[in-house]
């Protein structure tokens, strides 16, 4: 398969800009979401749909809807790995739930559906203030030049 993006140099690791950050959160059907109140952090798998550079997830009502009442400012990471490949992006920002008739509405019409049979009738968006991304591409681990990392000689 051939890479996502080229990689300058043919360095292992890319630092990916916003634009190739966005390609791939268009395409992603689930992520995880971070929440923390008081000390405490949560980690919940969640189906998110891109719109207009924000996220938007479902969900019912429990840990993680009251957590992000209680704590708009969340992390959303969703990663990629293929045979040769993989890739990371992190999306910082704040999450607000979803509230009048026309915002439930605009964001039914986006296709979200739950993954279970359960009752999700909570959607939240995350409006980002940060995304930042990776693309690896694996390959051998190199070898070491003869003396470096040996002590004394």
């Amino acid at each position: 398969m051939a890479l996502m993006f080229d990689h300058p140099h043919d360095e292992p690791v890319l630092i990916l800009s916003q634009e190739q950050c966005w390609t791939l959160l268009e395409r992603i059907q689930h992520g995880r979401l971070v929440a923390v109140v008081g000390e405490r952090a949560d980690i919940f798998p969640v189906n998110v749909v891109a719109d207009e550079r924000t996220l938007v997830f479902r969900t019912a009502p429990g840990t993680k809807l009251a957590e992000v009442a209680v704590n708009e400012n969340v992390l959303f990471e969703a990663d990629g790995i293929l045979s040769d490949q993989a890739w990371s992006v992190i999306v910082r920002g704040t999450a607000r739930r979803l509230e009048s008739g026309a915002e439930i509405a605009e964001a039914e019409a986006l296709g979200l559906t739950p993954w279970t049979p359960t009752m999700k009738d909570h959607f939240v968006r995350i409006t980002p203030t940060e995304v930042s991304g990776r693309h690896f591409r694996f390959g051998p681990h190199p070898e070491r030049e003869l003396g470096e990392g040996s002590e004394g000689g």
